[in-house]
């Protein structure tokens, strides 16, 4: 089964955050700078914490680059 969240991201933040901002949609703060997929894997490895899943059930489909993303979890 396949799940969608709408991730926004904030790179350089002062402390890691996961906030739930509405049903499927999540603001995620991350340390890391967004280069080289370092802020990507932060986002992932936060969301896996925050949901209590493995970080392989996740899974960036779009935005890569961009501060709004959409990532399924397969479940």
């Amino acid at each position: 089964m396949k799940s969608y969240l709408t991730v926004k991201v904030q790179t350089r933040a002062a402390e890691p955050r996961v906030e739930k901002t509405g049903e499927r949609e999540y603001k995620v703060s991350v340390i890391a700078a967004p280069t080289k997929g370092k802020a990507n894997a932060e986002v992932i490895g936060l969301l896996a914490q925050h949901l209590g899943i493995a970080r392989s059930q996740l899974k960036i489909v779009r935005g890569e680059t961009s501060r709004h993303k959409l990532v399924v979890v397969d479940l």
